[in-house]
């Protein structure tokens, strides 16, 4: 399983660092994604990184002020959120998925339903505001 911590309220400009703990699984095998979805909505795909050789995707609303990175030592993968802005407000979501290799462009952008993922977590709130 894999579950989202780190969410918060926070002012324009400022930085957050998410957390996706995984368990029960090893995570070489796995490429992880950052997905968020807004009240009213769609879900939209953020961050991914391989299991293998840290290759990186990063939508370009985020690219530059946010950064995934992985400890598979620790069994964990996290997103650094910098300048974070009101547009960012959402809930994210964390998802682990076996087979992509360093394809992880194609993981963040394959429309896959939650239940098609490996895992999936349940969230955590981020927002943004004054």
């Amino acid at each position: 399983q894999v579950a989202e911590s780190g969410g918060a309220l926070v002012q324009p400009g400022g930085s957050l660092r998410l957390s996706c703990a995984a368990s029960g699984f090893t995570l070489e095998r796995f490429a992880f994604g950052w997905f968020r979805q807004a009240p009213g909505k769609e879900r939209e795909a953020v961050s991914c990184i391989s299991g293998s050789d840290a290759t990186t995707y990063y939508a370009d609303s985020v690219k530059g002020r946010f950064i995934i990175f992985r400890d598979n030592a620790k069994n964990m993968v996290y997103l650094q959120m910098n300048n974070l802005r009101p547009e960012d407000t959402a809930r994210y979501y964390c998802a682990a998925d076996a087979g992509w290799g360093s394809r992880v462009q194609a993981m963040c952008l394959t429309p896959y339903e939650t239940d098609e993922y490996d895992y999936y977590g349940q969230g955590t709130q981020v927002t943004v505001s004054s």
